[in-house]
């Protein structure tokens, strides 16, 4: 070790703390809880193409009536009644769609919860009856870590998604039949290299609409 005097010791050492200072603050700031504003900015769709925007760029493409009817039947269905196909169907309908995985953890073994998650979900309830986002349709899905047996973190999966939409219902004033809820268990795993990691336990919330709810 390189012998060096007090003094210099001293600067070297309060040079480290001020810098440890101006980084935990960014630190603490990026783990903060999510907000209705950057819910509402993840689920908002890109406006339509007007008329002033150059021909080359792409037209804005109209509802696919077959997955619209599709949508449709999914509304006011029992989480529980969907099948395996159906479930596929609308992971593919969903996977170019505005989403936000939201880490609300549920009490051990259960579809209760947490106290932790309350912020967590009263912002998901602000930001979808905002006026930017209010009326159009959203998938609640749940997902499950694979800690447990594939038929106990499917029907858990589905209890969640089921107390996330009653909590938007009843708290939130959200029409049920815009909700529409899905469970995954363990077969969509988020981070398939740790089946078993706390990422893999969340909800996605996904806009199913084309076009933000101002621009209707």
């Amino acid at each position: 070790m390189t012998w060096m005097p007090a003094a210099q010791h001293r600067a070297m050492l309060g040079a480290l703390i001020l810098g440890l200072s101006a980084v935990l603050p960014f630190v603490a700031a990026s783990a903060g809880e999510v907000t209705s504003d950057q819910i509402v900015r993840a689920l908002t769709p890109n406006k339509p193409l007007t008329r002033g925007l150059s021909a080359a760029q792409p037209a804005a493409t109209s509802p696919d009536p077959i997955q619209a009817k599709f949508v449709d039947g999914l509304r006011n269905r029992p989480t529980r009644s969907l099948s395996s196909a159906e479930r596929t169907q609308i992971a593919e309908i969903t996977k170019d769609k505005p989403n936000i995985d939201l880490e609300i953890t549920f009490e051990y073994n259960s579809a209760n919860i947490s106290r932790q998650a309350a912020p967590a979900v009263e912002a998901l309830g602000k930001a979808l009856s905002s006026p930017d986002l209010k009326g159009a349709t959203f998938v609640v899905a749940g997902h499950t870590d694979s800690v447990g047996g594939e038929g106990f973190n499917q029907e858990l999966s589905e209890r969640r998604a089921d107390t996330i939409k009653r909590v938007l219902v009843e708290k939130y004033g959200i029409a049920g039949a815009d909700l529409v809820t899905v469970g995954y268990g363990e077969s969509r795993l988020k981070d398939p290299a740790h089946p078993d990691s706390g990422v893999n336990r969340r909800v996605q919330v996904v806009n199913m609409s084309d076009q933000s709810a101002s621009a209707k």
